[in-house]
């Protein structure tokens, strides 16, 4: 048994599933993501990626393997590089969960400053070009082409989302909290029109993409999809930005490549993505406020699991920090001030 996997009955699903194995199936939890378990599979010849969600402090919508599954299948074909879909479980019988299979991707991954040391100024640039480039193209997307007219309520997106991570903030919040009480009342009362519909990701920055072995400027696949639905554009680069904020450290327990400042600023980011997509940031305090209160929660969510004993590695302890670090920049965003 390997933590939080049963191989035995991993390699029974994948030979019922018609998925032919070389030798014996062997599994290794990967470092980084602190939201869903994420593992190497490999037999004697091939390998893949397995992830499932962790075993307690659930958010509903945190999690949702299958809904990875479902997007990345979509995406095939498309401008957006994903991972091959291989297989899909969401009977927990198996191993405890729902998991899904993808194919691995060779590549690098930037996942802290000291992996972007490795980057000269020319390549952090085209980098970050294709990243946001990438990230329009999925917004591009024509979802209901690719089947996934389905996949969310695409109307009323924001509103939703304010009151979507207040219930996850009750779920996992440690005590009580006025300013985040403050910034929920008043994103609540400043909810502006829509400006769009399309494929949000939810969690995009460049350690949640792969990049090519030999090539900075080319994303191999974008990865971490548990958080996409159907929803506003504007609110998927607002997260983008707000990922600069220094406190994603504390997020994710180490000193993260996207808060590094050899990268362009939220501004510069933003700005950026107009150039790229041609789409304006209306009402752009409203979106990077909501951004900020989204991380707060998510910061809230990793010290739960962490505090119940729900996660394993380093790093999670700090997690907690972060939350009034994030409150504060959501509320000065709210209030139209820049610091």
């Amino acid at each position: 048994m390997t933590i939080g996997l049963d191989l035995l009955a991993l390699q029974n699903f994948l030979s019922d599933s018609g998925i032919a194995l070389d030798g014996e199936l062997r599994a290794e939890l990967m470092s980084g993501g602190k939201s869903n378990l994420t593992y190497t599979i490999s037999d004697d010849s091939s390998r893949w990626v397995l992830r499932r969600p962790p075993a307690a402090g659930l958010t509903p919508s945190a999690h949702d393997v299958a809904r990875e599954f479902r997007v990345t299948s979509a995406l095939q074909g498309t401008e957006v590089p994903v991972a091959a879909t291989i297989a899909l479980c969401e009977d927990d019988s198996v191993v405890g969960a729902p998991f899904s299979i993808v194919e691995y991707v060779a590549g690098r991954v930037i996942r802290t400053k000291a992996d972007l040391e490795a980057l000269s100024h020319d390549d952090i640039g085209s980098c970050v070009n294709t990243l946001v480039k990438v990230l329009g193209a999925l917004h591009d997307v024509d979802y209901e082409a690719v089947g996934l007219g389905e996949f969310g309520r695409p109307d009323g997106y924001v509103a939703r989302q304010v009151k979507l991570w207040a219930s996850q903030w009750n779920r996992v919040k440690p005590d009580e909290c006025t300013d985040i009480d403050r910034l929920y009342a008043d994103l609540s009362e400043s909810i502006p029109p829509q400006s769009e519909s399309s494929v949000v990701h939810g969690d995009y920055r460049i350690d949640n993409t792969i990049l090519a072995p030999d090539d900075a400027s080319t994303v191999a696949a974008v990865v971490d999809w548990e958080l996409s639905t159907l929803g506003d554009p504007l609110a998927d680069v607002a997260l983008m930005c707000v990922y600069r904020h220094p406190a994603l450290d504390l997020v994710l327990g180490e000193p993260a490549a996207w808060t590094s400042p050899r990268l362009p600023s939220a501004d510069d980011l933003a700005q950026s993505y107009t150039v790229v997509t041609g789409r304006e940031l209306v009402n752009w305090n409203f979106y990077m406020a909501l951004a900020n209160f989204k991380l707060a929660v998510i910061a809230a969510g990793i010290d739960y699991r962490y505090r119940v004993g729900a996660t394993r590695g380093e790093g999670f302890d700090k997690a907690g920090a972060a939350v009034p670090e994030f409150v504060a920049a959501g509320l000065r965003a709210v209030q139209g001030k820049t610091s």
